[in-house]
């Protein structure tokens, strides 16, 4: 039951990432939504990965941002860089970096 809550939290912080980035109605961006349906091009694009960063203290590849054309895979793409940077802290030992 956890993770469905996770899940839920991190798609919602996602969509409100990038509905303030388009300034657009967070209610107006949904988990099923195309970049081209909310009209969102690659410039904008760049703008959501900067503050999805901000907001996930992650590092978005370039190659990454380039087939993200949708909001669950947006959110799919920052879940697994999440989890990526949760296992990478945990097997560093301090210091070891």
């Amino acid at each position: 039951m956890a993770e469905h809550s996770e899940r839920d939290d991190l798609a919602s912080k996602v969509i409100r990432v990038i509905a303030q980035t388009q300034r657009i109605p967070v209610d107006s961006v949904k988990i099923d939504s195309t970049f081209e349906e909310l009209k969102i091009d690659s410039l904008d694009g760049i703008n959501i990965v900067f503050a999805l960063e901000n907001e996930f203290s992650i590092n978005i590849p370039d190659d990454g941002v380039q087939n993200l054309r949708s909001v669950r895979e947006t959110v799919e793409g920052v879940r697994k860089l999440i989890q990526e940077k949760q296992e990478t802290s945990e097997t560093v030992p301090p210091g070891a970096a």
